[in-house]
Parts: structure tokens; sequence; C-alpha cells
């Protein structure tokens, strides 16, 4: 993505000096290159604050952009010129993009039970956990031994969206096949360690502690079919499963179970959320399970509740 930029080059460095995660930093050098050619491939150093207004307001007003994808454009162009080129933006008074965000698909209990009934094997270990969890797909696959408590069936996010960690709950129910997949992957973890080989580790945590890839609690709990290089480092680890075989492992399964609504990884953690408030529970527990900064960002999942939220009732239906 960045050729031989010697500038997007540093920056990225820079990213990797403060601890950014690989997601995060794609996703701002994509936006910072994305900006300079929006500009006829000017220095950053040579532009300011009114020129990442027009830019700002570019993405409003002719790309049509969702008002988070708005916001991570903003976000990326403020660490460029305020943690990497040390300059103050100031008050930008760019036009914000209106677009709403859509409601979320949710499943209904039997159809989660239908597509549960479709898929099998990791695939179907993986989405019981984002169902169960209220996971992101990516957030499940990362998962290591050390994360998961079976006795106090809770489980630990490290690292989630925003770098933030969180505990979330344990389904029971993956307690008939977790024990198992634990013991799978310390299985290849042993190979692996045979061959001085072991799971991708955290970059600074690989250097201060050379061996900690031997240590079980390190071991993903869904870990990738073979090796690869580290993106960072370069060493030959494994890495978790990618995200794109549960995908490609959920869509004929909702074919299969006569599901017509659109439906990704990402369903399964609204679905999470929607049933979780339509049993009672209160939002502020529902927005800790989740992760979620603000309320208003859980508050979304009252919206698709209908007459199970609140106790209300379509005035229709108090006809005589």
């Amino acid at each position: 993505m960045m050729s031989n930029s010697p500038f997007l080059l540093a920056v990225r460095d820079s990213m990797r000096l403060r601890g950014y995660s690989l997601r995060t930093e794609r996703t701002y050098l994509h936006w910072i290159k994305f900006y300079i050619l929006f500009h006829q491939k000017r220095h950053p150093e040579t532009m300011g604050a009114e020129d990442v207004t027009a830019f700002l307001t570019y993405l409003a007003a002719q790309r049509h952009v969702a008002v988070n994808t708005q916001k991570v454009a903003l976000n990326a162009l403020v660490y460029l010129y305020q943690q990497f080129l040390q300059t103050e933006l100031g008050d930008l008074a760019f036009s914000l993009a209106t677009k709403q965000r859509h409601l979320p698909t949710v499943l209904t209990v039997t159809e989660v039970t239908r597509i549960l009934a479709k898929l099998q094997g990791v695939a179907l270990h993986v989405v019981q956990m984002l169902y169960g969890s209220g996971l992101r797909v990516t957030e499940c696959l990362r998962l290591r031994i050390q994360d998961v408590d079976l006795e106090n069936l809770s489980v630990t996010v490290r690292d989630g969206k925003a770098n933030k960690d969180r505990q979330t709950l344990l389904s029971r129910s993956c307690l008939s096949w977790l024990p198992q997949q634990i013991e799978h992957s310390l299985q290849i973890q042993r190979k692996d360690n045979q061959n001085n080989v072991g799971p991708s580790m955290p970059t600074a945590l690989s250097l201060k502690y050379p061996n900690a890839f031997r240590d079980p609690g390190w071991m993903y709990i869904f870990p990738s079919t073979g090796v690869c290089p580290h993106p960072i480092t370069g060493e030959i680890c494994r890495h978790h499963l990618h995200d794109s075989a549960i995908r490609k492992a959920l869509q004929p399964a909702v074919r299969a179970a006569g599901i017509r609504k659109k439906i990704n990884c990402h369903t399964f953690r609204h679905s999470f959320a929607t049933h979780l408030l339509q049993a009672g529970y209160d939002i502020r527990t529902v927005q800790e399970l989740l992760g979620h900064n603000d309320v208003k960002t859980t508050q979304i999942y009252t919206h698709v509740l209908g007459q199970h939220y609140a106790g209300t009732v379509s005035p229709l239906d108090r006809l005589g």
C-alpha cells in the first residue's frame, strides 16, 4: 500500500514506536496516503488546517462517506500533524458527514439456532463465541489461552477497539468443546516449539522475554493452519486463524438455513446485545460487555427491539 515512500515509512515507524495496532497502522496510513494524493502529492509539511478541512469536506460532500468513516480519517490526520509532525491544527470547520448509521441486522433466537446447525468444526465454535460473548470476529480469533477463564466463565479481550481491554462472559455451552480446542492448540504449540517456533508475540514482549512463545498461556485458541513471517520482526511464527476462513464458512451456512437477511460475522455481536436487552438486562451492563465508550452507541439496539423494549406496544394493538 505504501510502496517505497520514505515519508509514509517514517509515519509507520512512529506508530509502531507508540505501540499502535497493525490494523490501526494500516487504516491511518491509508487515509494519510489518500490525503496526500487528494492534494496532488503535496508534502503534508506544506499544508495545514485549511487543506485538512478541504479533504474532510470532500469525503462528506463528494464521497458521501458515513460519519464514522469521516471520523477515522480525521483521527489519522490529527495523528499525522499533532503526533508525527508536531504541528497543531487548531479548529477545523469542515462539513460533517450526514449519512446516518443504519440499524444493525439482528437475528432471532430461532435464526441463530438454524445457522449454528449448518456450521461445523472451528467455524461453528467461533460463531458460538461471537454470539455467546458478543465478540468481534478479530477479537475472538486473537484470543489466547490465558484470556479464557473456564472456571469463572469469563473472557478477557485485550487490545480491542481503541486499544482497550475488557471482560465479557463466556457461555457455559462452550465448555462442551473449548477444553478440547485448547488442548489441540497446545499440541500444535509443542510441535512448533521443537522447531523453535511459536505463536506470534507482541514485539516488545518478545524482545524482553525471548522464550515467552513457549509459554502455553500465549498460544492462540484458534491457531492458523501454517506458519508465516511476523509482519514486523520477520521471524517465523504461527498467527491466529484468518477471519476470511470464518466468513467463507458462514455464508453457505446462512443460505442452507434459509435466512434471507444480510448476515456477516458482526451480526452475531448485534444479536448478542439485542437479545440481552430483550431478556431484561440493563443497557449499562450490555455497554460494558460490548466495550462501548458511550452508552449512546449501545442505545442503537433499543431501536430494533419493537414491542419488547420497555413494554412499548403499538396503539393499534390496543384498539378493541
